[in-house]
């Protein structure tokens, strides 16, 4: 007997040519005791029509307007209505696997509160998915694969947002979407992380997360990478600095001068090292670059890496085993 009520939020803004197969996913859950909370933030196409044909036939669905502008603002409009067991979030432009619901709410009953129930992801778009996104989708897949999606969070966002369910108990003491802290998905994963919950291992599909050129999270301005590096230094200096170890920085590239740039803003002092011998006893922002070789003199430090290319990171995580010194602890990988 299904008797947990499941709370789905989904923003929309002009997602007209895609709704149609998201709400048909959702409808047609082997799960089916769930509301459906679906926000419109100020649609301009026939997406507000095409929704609310839905919510006069179900009444399951819930259609409103956002409270304010944005999609923080309308999850929060969201989330003032739902009133389900356990909390999700969905994307206008995605599918779910149809047994997405059913499998999520068991892994919560079975591993109970404090746990955080994931799936793996797929791309699929149109005109075809980029190497880039064939990466993600491959690193993100196998850190769900074993739940260590915390072990690596200063790298990308390592919960999809629209492939996570929680307790709406944990959501809520979590924060839920309270911050006005922009990229939304990313904060949130971080704060998953601060406040302790597991994540629950999986191996199944179980979100189809579609990619197409206007897609929010290529265009918006709140999801630039200086958005997720800023993001990535405040939760740093909060949840990992050790104020007693001194802080480097590998690479000089664009994101090393963003993280050097933060960091000098909050009047954080650091080091900074890189390969590159035509940087080597330059300065940058008032910082001389340094050769690897500097580490040597130093015998507390926590080493941020905005090295890039992978050949380049497995050799630096060999310097840091080498050494006996651990990831998240350590060394943090920034990209």
């Amino acid at each position: 007997m299904q008797k947990h009520l499941i709370s789905i939020l989904v923003p929309f803004k002009n997602t007209e040519s895609y709704l149609v197969e998201c709400l048909d996913s959702i409808v047609n859950q082997t799960y089916t005791h769930w509301e459906l909370i679906i926000v419109d933030d100020g649609s301009t196409d026939a997406s507000y029509e095409l929704v609310k044909n839905y919510a006069d036939t179900d009444a399951r669905i819930h259609l409103l307007r956002n409270d304010g502008t944005g999609i923080i603002e309308a999850l929060r409009t969201g989330c003032k209505q739902a009133k389900g067991t356990f909390m999700t979030r969905m994307d206008s432009d995605d599918v779910m696997a149809l047994n997405k619901l059913e499998q999520m709410q068991q892994s919560l009953i079975t591993h109970g509160e404090g746990h955080l129930a994931l799936g793996s992801v797929r791309y699929f778009s149109e005109a075809g998915i980029g190497n880039g996104y064939k990466r993600y989708e491959t690193w993100l897949n196998a850190l769900t694969s074993q739940g260590t999606n915390f072990e690596e969070i200063y790298k990308e966002c390592v919960i999809p947002s629209p492939c996570w369910m929680v307790y709406k108990t944990d959501f809520e003491r979590c924060g839920g979407f309270t911050p006005n802290t922009y990229p939304e998905d990313y904060d949130l994963a971080f704060r998953f992380y601060k406040q302790g919950l597991k994540c629950i291992p999986s191996n199944d599909v179980l979100h189809h997360w579609r990619d197409y050129a206007v897609r929010t999270s290529r265009v918006d301005a709140h999801y630039a990478e200086n958005s997720f590096l800023e993001l990535k230094v405040n939760y740093f200096l909060e949840l990992s600095h050790d104020k007693e170890k001194t802080i480097i920085i590998w690479g000089a590239g664009a994101k090393g001068k963003k993280v050097a740039q933060l960091l000098i803003e909050k009047n954080i002092s650091f080091e900074w090292v890189c390969d590159n011998p035509k940087k080597i006893g330059k300065d940058i922002y008032n910082q001389t670059l340094k050769s690897f070789e500097y580490l040597s003199t130093i015998e507390n430090y926590q080493s941020i890496i905005t090295v890039a290319n992978h050949e380049a990171q497995l050799e630096i995580e060999q310097y840091f085993q080498s050494r006996k010194m651990t990831a998240m602890n350590d060394y943090f990988f920034f990209c």
